[in-house]
């Protein structure tokens, strides 16, 4: 995701009422996403719909990452060897 660029990017909420279709656009074409504030303070994030889908598959991969090492910590994880083992039993069925 593009880093965001804070002369651009974070705009308080009175303006995007005002001009929500062009920071949407924006937000597409940039793939930047746009933080809007309310009394100053940072309120809400627009993002992009494909990024917010990237950015959930690394979320759920990260996630995956961390039960697998869980998983080998408690002694439940395969060797290499019979990791391949079992693929290919699978395979040939």
């Amino acid at each position: 995701m593009p880093r965001i660029q804070l002369d651009q990017d974070v705009r308080p909420l009175s303006e995007f009422r005002s001009k929500t279709t062009t920071f949407v656009q924006q937000v597409r074409e940039t793939g930047r996403p746009l933080v809007i504030t309310q009394n100053g303070r940072s309120a809400a994030v627009l993002l992009d719909v494909m990024e917010y889908e990237k950015l959930m598959e690394r979320i759920e991969t990260l996630e995956d990452v961390i039960q697998a090492e869980k998983q080998i910590g408690e002694g439940k994880g395969l060797s290499h060897a019979e990791a391949k083992k079992q693929a290919l039993a699978r395979l040939k069925r």
